[in-house]
């Protein structure tokens, strides 16, 4: 994936649209570019849309320190040390993945105990496999995405942040193991012990 930028000249004046594309091979061994995210105008009469701040947290400082993001290509409008100008035409994305929404997904299961919960009643198998993490995965997939366990398992655990979230790799999505948790949380946990236990 990368930035594509598109110029018009309307009005007298230059207006520069960018893009997050992917190229995708389809038949007969053709390339195709696909837009994947439109991220809109910029511009130099657009000062602020320019000024992108982030925070950089350096060896041995105790605070972060702010700067700002403009373009190589363009000059810089304000006075200020903290500039970094970044060649946007060199930027690239490799392996964009939704995070927002996982990371909300397990603060949330965390905030209600869901964790501490499941860690309890579900022990890890002697393979070392975790039942509590794959019950996690579950659960914020159906508040996320809701589909299939087979969806989960060949598509949407590898295009968000879920493993990085939950520290596991793909081997907590195997498609036996999404089944098997399900088997073992009915028969472990069924309507007549959850309610003896809440």
């Amino acid at each position: 994936m990368f930035l594509r930028c598109t110029k018009r000249n309307k009005d007298g004046k230059e207006h520069r649209y960018w893009n997050v594309v992917e190229n995708r091979r389809v038949t007969g061994g053709r390339v195709v570019q696909r837009q994947v995210l439109y991220l809109g105008e910029i511009n130099d009469s657009q000062r602020q849309a320019w000024r992108k701040t982030i925070e950089v947290f350096e060896d041995g400082a105790v605070l972060p320190r702010t700067i700002a993001l403009f373009p190589e290509d363009r000059p810089v409008e304000i006075d200020d040390d903290d500039v970094v100008q970044i060649r946007l035409k060199d930027l690239e994305l490799h392996r964009p993945r939704q995070w927002g929404a996982c990371w909300l997904a397990c603060h949330v299961y965390e905030q209600l105990g869901l964790d501490e919960f499941w860690a309890k009643r579900l022990e890890p198998s002697r393979k070392g496999t975790r039942w509590d993490l794959i019950t996690q995965a579950l659960s914020c997939y159906r508040l996320i995405e809701p589909g299939s366990e087979w969806r989960l398992h060949r598509h949407w655990y590898d295009n968000s942040a879920m493993a990085d979230c939950l520290g596991a790799g793909f081997e907590l999505v195997e498609i036996h193991k999404l089944y098997k948790c399900l088997d073992q949380l009915l028969d472990d946990f069924d309507g007549s012990n959850v309610g003896e236990n809440a």
